[in-house]
């Protein structure tokens, strides 16, 4: 049985100036979070607030345990490669 999860990370941008400044970042990130986990991740809340930025990822697995421990690692991995603060975790199976 397939195992659709979806985890929301939003992270603060404290350096950015401007929308475009941001978004920059957010691509950054969602580009590297996809090549590296082969995910499914966009921006998706707070498009027009500079210093906020929300990024949904997706994921189906058919393991428990193989998910519990993706989700740790790409919490790690966007921690590790953006200097925005993550802020926020949120992350449910639907």
């Amino acid at each position: 049985c397939a195992l659709p999860i979806f985890i929301e990370l939003t992270f603060r941008l404290d350096g950015c100036g401007s929308l475009k400044e941001k978004r920059q970042v957010v691509r950054s990130l969602v580009d590297r979070l996809r090549h590296h986990f082969n995910v499914s991740a966009a921006e998706t809340k707070h498009q027009d607030v500079w210093d906020l930025a929300g990024i949904g990822i997706s994921v189906i697995s058919g393991d428990r345990g193989v998910v519990a421990r993706l989700v740790e690692q790409l919490i790690d991995y966007a921690e590790e490669t953006t200097e925005a603060e993550l802020v926020g975790i949120h992350h449910e199976i639907i």
